[in-house]
């Protein structure tokens, strides 16, 4: 029998998982680099909609690198499927900004780094930059079920800052598969990872994922089942970059982490988390979240591989 995630004491895994102390957070922006040490907040989201949460758990933070996989769904979406002929769904073994294309297509590699995810914000429908960016807001808002906000100094900084971005950018155009100005399709994304959520918005826009596209909270299908099966396999295979491999061994959740700390899940069928925390290890992955998501996997046996009884 597995154990039920409705009375999981989430409050006393952030307890336990506070000790943990290694790891750097990130400074590739100010507003980043000035992000809270202690913030630590954990929150689970059931099919029936039921929500668990720690402390914490309604703290604001940019969602940077977790949004890629609501990205590639609204692509998906958008495009009727075409985005999965525009860019590739195979890990790389490289960093997530690798200036590196699929060779012979020059197609990014997957969705989840930042050359795929420059791609698949530039599918969604929009005649231009703003309407692409309300489009992606509305969609990211949709998966919450909530509406949510744009930080607008983390979107101008991502933006100026974002050298490696655009530099994949203009890589991507050059091989002729980004059909948007390389500075248009960098604002898009900048705005995009800008967004703002707490760790419960982020588990219920992975539990939407784990319900094969219906929000459990709104009861609204964002993305038709085949999108979401088609995004949390590629969360699978590339969601924590060149770690995915012994993610999946190790803890075996299809998972997106972030340079914010945070790390969406998505359990098919049993539910969506989120973990934050800002310190990082050297693959980019929150120290804390880790911890925390290994402890879920294993106290409420989920971890896809596993053969307990159901």
């Amino acid at each position: 029998m597995r154990p039920d995630a409705r009375s999981y004491d989430l409050d006393d895994l952030r307890r336990r998982v506070m000790h943990e102390q290694g790891g750097a957070v990130d400074d590739s922006i100010p507003e980043l680099a000035d992000a809270d040490d202690d913030l630590c907040a954990l929150a689970l989201v059931l099919p029936d909609g039921t929500i668990r949460t720690s402390a914490q758990a309604a703290v604001p933070f940019s969602v940077q690198s977790a949004v890629k996989p609501f990205l590639f769904a609204l692509a998906l979406l958008d495009t009727q499927g075409e985005a999965l002929d525009l860019v590739g769904i195979e890990p790389t073994g490289e960093a997530f900004d690798a200036i590196k294309l699929e060779s012979g297509t020059g197609r990014p590699p997957n969705p989840m780094v930042n050359a795929g995810a420059l791609l698949t914000a530039s599918l969604v429908d929009g005649e231009n930059v703003e309407e692409r960016d309300e489009r992606i807001l509305r969609g990211l808002s949709a998966f919450a079920g909530r509406s949510l906000e744009v930080d607008e100094s983390v979107a101008r900084n991502e933006h100026l800052l974002g050298d490696r971005n655009h530099a994949l950018a203009h890589l991507m155009r050059a091989e002729g598969t980004l059909h948007l100005s390389a500075d248009d399709a960098v604002a898009v994304y900048a705005r995009a990872c800008a967004v703002l959520v707490d760790a419960e918005a982020l588990a219920v826009m992975g539990a939407t994922l784990a319900c094969g596209g219906v929000n459990p909270v709104s009861g609204e299908r964002v993305v038709p089942q085949s999108v979401a099966r088609d995004v949390v396999s590629v969360m699978a295979t590339c969601g924590v970059y060149d770690g995915s491999g012994r993610w999946m061994r190790e803890i075996g959740i299809p998972a997106k982490s972030s340079v914010s700390g945070a790390i969406v899940l998505s359990a098919p069928g049993r539910l969506g988390a989120a973990a934050v925390s800002p310190p990082l290890d050297e693959q980019g992955t929150s120290v804390r979240g880790r911890v925390a998501c290994d402890a879920l996997s294993a106290e409420l046996d989920l971890h896809a591989f596993g053969t307990a009884a159901s």
